[in-house]
């Protein structure tokens, strides 16, 4: 079983092998009060303000801050609803345009964040920002039975398919930034979202430093633009067996 030690490794593998410019974020929920670290800022009994989850993601992974989200804390309804810490409301509802996942009714009473390399607790979920560039060269690395469980969505809540839906379906989840991640959690209009449950971090870092050590990593990538640029062998493979070797 991973160590928070180890979970805090993989979190510095992963900033220095893609070159994140923010931590990879550890996300735990809460079921009782005493899961609470110590040391957790809660935002309405410490600073008197509320938060919107993407906001606490937000602090996790700029400044390092280990972030707990009780009901009290939260200032937008979509994390209430999809961390199962309020009832449904009956219809109609404007927040539920679009189908997300929610955990069962009263099963947490909230959720704790923080940089996934200082975390002082497992996660259940690992939430990675990058830019486009990054995102594909984490993904390439994956093998063909890892492929195979990649999906992505691509619509509002951000916070719900980051976090609820790892946890519930497994597999890897390629996730659009939704607006309040933009016009509230700043940010950037590049970055992507990528989750996954905390027990597949490590098979992803061989598979990442395994990609890195063939010198296809992120930290390998250049920009060039040649004519009969070089080629890796299985290129020249492919093109021995449809004949086009000699043009």
């Amino acid at each position: 079983m991973t160590t928070i030690k180890e979970y805090n490794r993989c979190g510095e593998e992963l900033e220095k092998i893609l070159l994140l410019r923010t931590s990879p974020v550890a996300v735990k929920m809460l079921e009782k009060e005493a899961d609470i670290p110590a040391g957790a800022m809660r935002p309405k009994k410490e600073r008197n303000y509320h938060l919107a989850q993407c906001q606490a993601f937000a602090m996790s992974r700029r400044e390092r801050t280990t972030i707990a989200m009780l009901k009290e804390d939260h200032w937008c309804p979509a994390a209430l609803m999809a961390y199962g810490m309020v009832p449904l409301p009956q219809a109609p509802n404007p927040t539920r345009m679009h189908p997300y996942e929610c955990f069962d009714y009263g099963k947490y009473i909230g959720i704790v964040t923080a940089p996934l390399k200082s975390a002082s607790f497992k996660p259940d979920v690992v939430i990675i920002y990058s830019n486009t560039a990054q995102l594909r060269s984490l993904l390439l690395s994956f093998g063909h039975d890892d492929v195979l469980q990649v999906n992505g969505r691509y619509f509002p809540p951000s916070c719900a398919h980051a976090v609820v839906t790892p946890m519930l379906k497994g597999g890897y989840w390629v996730v659009l930034p939704d607006p309040g991640e933009y016009q509230r959690a700043l940010c950037d209009e590049g970055e992507m979202m990528f989750a996954l449950p905390a027990e597949k971090l490590a098979g992803l870092l061989v598979g990442l430093n395994k990609f890195q050590e063939q010198g296809f990593s992120y930290r390998n990538n250049y920009y060039f633009m040649q004519g009969d640029f070089p080629r890796p062998d299985f290129y020249k493979a492919m093109f021995k067996q449809w004949g086009l070797e000699d043009y």
